[in-house]
């Protein structure tokens, strides 16, 4: 390893002492392998605890000042692990995204969303599979289980359309119901709305909801930079 790539490390170390506290940005910092051998040269009796915040950041630290910690176990590193190769898919746009491009931008428009958010969620939630069917019931694009469907008037869950305006508004009220906070409202969609505030209005301790938010946050930044990018350039 050079030692640009080391101090690059460094700058991403934060280390008060008498602990320590490490902050990890999935798509730009350690690889899942040196994350690890830093967990392991922690003294035996040493508890590692950590938490993924609202940016996506995920906190490693053995003094835990932020009651989102929590403790760090195998099972944790697999969910780590996952954060980490999720992050790092940049697969091109495929056919079937810019498929539903056009009604993605008319219901983000109805619902005053952005379109990148949605096509974030469609991305984790189904792949832009109109007929997936999930273990726990969920199906279609934004995975709407049979409850959600009926109170936001989706008849047929298997119809992209339905489905999508149904997702969005569920979005849009969640939105509105954790004041504008991105990472709550997709903590809700994915765990439930009761649990994040069961929680104290933080992301709750679920493996699959602690994976799927910065997944999520991570592929909407990605969309809103190719969204801007892809704009035609203004003449001033």
């Amino acid at each position: 390893m050079s030692n640009r790539t080391k101090r690059r490390e460094t700058r991403n170390e934060d280390t008060p002492l008498p602990g320590m506290a490490m902050k990890f940005f999935a798509p730009h910092a350690f690889t899942y392998t040196a994350l690890l051998t830093c967990l392991v040269a922690q003294p035996a009796n040493a508890d590692v605890y950590w938490f993924t915040d609202e940016n996506g950041v995920i906190h490693f630290s053995n003094v835990p000042t932020d009651k989102r910690y929590v403790p760090y176990t195998a099972a944790n590193g697999a969910v780590v692990k996952k954060i980490i190769a999720g992050s790092r898919d940049r697969r091109p746009e495929t056919p079937v995204k810019v498929q539903y491009s056009a009604v993605i931008d008319e219901i983000a428009r109805t619902y005053a969303l952005e379109s990148a958010l949605i096509h974030a969620m469609v991305s984790a939630e189904s792949a832009y599979n109109a007929t997936a069917v999930s273990k726990k019931g969920a199906a279609g694009l934004m995975q709407l289980m049979p409850e959600t469907a009926q109170r936001y008037g989706a008849t047929d869950r298997f119809d992209p359309v339905q489905n999508l305006h149904a997702g969005a508004r569920y979005l849009s009220d969640l939105l509105k119901r954790f004041n504008g906070n991105v990472s709550l409202a997709l903590a809700a969609y994915n765990a439930g709305e009761n649990n994040v505030v069961k929680y104290g209005n933080q992301i709750p301790p679920f493996p699959e909801t602690r994976t799927y938010v910065p997944r999520v946050l991570d592929l909407y930044h990605k969309y809103r930079v190719g969204m801007k990018l892809a704009q035609p350039e203004r003449r001033i």
